[in-house]
């Protein structure tokens, strides 16, 4: 019976933000206009990176990734919300439905990884730079980014393997605007005790270590930033680890919040909004937080807008 119920469920249905068109239609022009800068700006980077060679060190060559990856993240949720805003029957297949949970999943945990990864770099950068270009060899840097993308690979197939799983027993409609996680368990109706298990796990394993490893990285770079005498040299030592730590704070404070904060109290229009921060904004506050914070990053921005410019004109 259980497995007849879980062959009935072949598609979802979002409740999405609103079922008010011009609210949509609001939501529609803003969500696109922030996924089309997202593309922009963040492509941008990855130009400015790979043609400035002033940019040619193991911090850019994290943030160029860091580029690609939020591009890749924001495309797996932008276009299908943007599509379902302007429609009034909101539906994704089940296959569909799964893959864009392990697409999600695996950039999400890609990511947090990789920041992860930028936090050691700034701790060898700032307290051992006489060692840093030796450390932080090109060999070392692709090592980090390669695993960052295994363990996020690995984190979508396990968390998407434990949904396919469940039964649905033709409670089809989610409370949301794409297929995330939680949404999907919370109208699963089989036991779902393995799959909060595995989430407090990969939880652990995908935010919490990762935000530890970052937290003690920065405890390290302050007490050397306090200890350098000149205010010249604390100044820049800070510049160039601040855009890193607003992008952590950003993205481990929501992803901890939806994943492993109190559930009782938080509502479905609450992890909505949390979602849309993680999913949507995050993305592109990167490359507006690096190009205000970082003055190689905009002069580099700002020569490859003009020469874009100077050959569109001819």
């Amino acid at each position: 019976m259980g497995q007849h119920n879980q062959t009935i469920t072949r598609e979802f249905v979002f409740l999405g933000f609103s079922r008010d068109r011009s609210t949509n239609a609001c939501l529609f022009v803003v969500f696109l206009s922030v996924y089309l800068f997202t593309l922009a700006g963040n492509t941008l980077i990855i130009i400015a990176i790979r043609v400035d060679p002033r940019l040619n060190a193991p911090m850019y060559f994290f943030l160029s990734n860091l580029s690609f990856l939020d591009i890749c993240y924001t495309t797996s949720v932008a276009p299908q919300l943007l599509v379902h805003l302007l429609t009034s029957h909101k539906i994704i297949c089940f296959h569909c439905c799964m893959t864009q949970l392990c697409v999600s999943l695996s950039l999400g945990g890609t990511e947090f990884i990789l920041l992860a990864a930028m936090a050691y770099d700034r701790y060898v950068a700032v307290c051992h730079p006489l060692h840093y270009m030796v450390v932080m060899s090109r060999r070392l840097c692709i090592q980090f980014v390669l695993l960052s993308w295994t363990i996020g690979f690995l984190n979508g197939v396990v968390q998407t393997v434990f949904t396919v799983r469940l039964h649905f027993c033709g409670f089809n409609i989610i409370n949301h605007f794409a297929c995330e996680l939680l949404a999907l368990i919370k109208i699963a109706c089989t036991d779902t005790s393995a799959n909060e298990i595995s989430i407090l796990v990969t939880g652990v394993l995908i935010l919490l270590i990762p935000c530890i490893v970052v937290m003690l990285s920065y405890v390290y770079i302050i007490s050397a930033i306090l200890r350098i005498r000149s205010s010249d040299g604390r100044q820049r030592a800070f510049s160039t680890c601040t855009s890193h730590l607003t992008v952590v704070i950003l993205c481990y404070g929501t992803a901890i919040f939806a994943y492993l904060g109190p559930k009782g109290n938080i509502s479905s229009n609450q992890d909505k909004i949390v979602a849309v921060f993680y999913s949507v904004i995050t993305p592109i506050l990167n490359p507006i937080i690096y190009s205000l914070r970082n003055k190689e990053v905009k002069a580099a921005l700002a020569k490859s807008v003009r020469n874009t410019i100077l050959l569109g004109g001819k």
